[in-house]
């Protein structure tokens, strides 16, 4: 148990922090409500009607997150190939060559797509 202090006492730690924040912000955070701070935040612009439900909103944005994801979980995995690099060898550097190929092949075929694009 004895290694489970500090453990214990960073999560107690957080806990009391994230508690303090949230009560602090309800008591002394400004009570001045008005049309501006209800609405919805839509980058200084006007909030337009939308239909019940929401309406549509484009896969773009979501297709832009999981490339995001994709191509950072690829980063995440280098990390530790990096660390082991001497230990590993050219068995290694062989099998982050076809892992980066790979995630090359990928991102061009994203590329070309036009996955990338804003427009």
């Amino acid at each position: 148990m004895e290694l489970y202090t500090p453990v214990l006492a960073l999560a107690v730690l957080a806990a009391g922090f994230a508690i303090f924040s949230i009560v602090m912000s309800v008591l002394v955070g400004p009570k001045r409500y008005n049309r501006a701070r209800l609405d919805a935040y839509e980058c200084g612009i006007e909030p337009t009607p939308q239909a019940i439900g929401g309406g549509r909103f484009p896969v773009k944005y979501y297709i832009t997150a999981m490339l995001f994801i994709v191509f950072d979980i690829e980063i995440i995995f280098l990390y530790p190939w990096a660390v082991r690099f001497d230990a590993l060898g050219f068995f290694g550097l062989a099998e982050m060559v076809i892992f980066i190929a790979t995630v090359f092949v990928a991102y061009a075929y994203v590329w070309r797509r036009g996955g990338l694009d804003w427009e």
